[in-house]
């Protein structure tokens, strides 16, 4: 195309320049706005949205007939990994918790016990610490 245009703008140039510079010109601008003549207006701002919400409908259509959908056996297996992990996630977070919660049972239960004691606050902790070091 750019040399058909330039084939053209070199035999009307020998012809009359001034109007093949203007020609080339016009081309030039034309290209530069998308093939619309420099006087034309955009069309409305409800015109243009009804075409792009078009489009995305007809693209989207495009899109929804690439999608390849897994058979049978490959969604059950896929199922079966899924809640396989989460069963044994659920039991780890389960142990976590409940160690945890023995933990700071286990320090309550201690804490009291010897501060029933009245000993002094060093002692107290140092107990406290002998005890979860079980020396």
């Amino acid at each position: 195309m750019a040399d058909e245009i330039k084939k053209e703008a070199a035999e009307t140039s020998k012809s009359k320049p001034e109007k093949a510079k203007k020609e080339a010109a016009k081309k030039d601008s034309a290209k530069k706005n998308g093939g619309k003549k420099s006087g034309e207006k955009k069309p409305n701002i409800f015109v243009r949205m009804g075409k792009a919400i078009a489009k995305f409908f007809k693209d989207e259509k495009g899109e929804c007939k690439k999608i390849v959908w897994p058979d049978r056996k490959t969604v059950l297996k896929s199922s079966l990994v899924v809640i396989v992990t989460v069963v044994i996630l659920g039991v780890v977070i389960w142990l976590v918790d409940t160690g945890l919660s023995e933990g700071v049972r286990a320090l309550i239960n201690l804490a009291e016990k010897v501060g029933s004691e009245s000993e002094p606050t060093t002692a107290a902790a140092g107990a406290i610490v002998s005890g979860l070091l079980g020396i």
